[in-house]
């Protein structure tokens, strides 16, 4: 099963475009950054979604504190393509940040590319 979390300002709406898809082995909660990277950190997830209004720093500001750059991507206000997404599971990234505005487009995206690497 893949646990993925969501926070920052648009969480619960990340989380319910997650449920909403249905995937099989996906498993996705509500969580707070911190929770998040404690979790991340401990294997108890594998992936974290945050959002804020830009998608620029907010969204990700605790997780790369506390996990690194190199675990972290931003789209700020960019729509990335699938291979895009692909590229940077197969890199790696664990946590991405969006902005609010996109989340109907970038949160299934993202979920649909996680449960095809499961």
């Amino acid at each position: 099963m893949t646990k993925i979390l969501t926070g920052g300002v648009g969480k619960t709406e990340v989380a319910n475009a997650v449920k909403a898809l249905g995937l099989d082995g996906v498993d996705v909660a509500v969580s707070s950054d911190m929770d998040a990277a404690m979790k991340l950190r401990s294997g108890q997830a594998d992936y974290f979604l945050g959002t804020c209004h830009t998608g620029a720093g907010a969204s990700l500001g605790v997780l790369v504190g506390l996990l690194g750059q190199p675990a972290c991507h931003t789209f700020g206000r960019s729509v990335p393509t699938e291979d895009e997404v692909a590229a940077l599971l197969a890199e790696g990234k664990k946590v991405f940040g969006f902005s609010m505005d996109q989340i109907e487009t970038i949160a299934p995206l993202l979920a649909r590319a996680v449960a095809a690497r499961a």
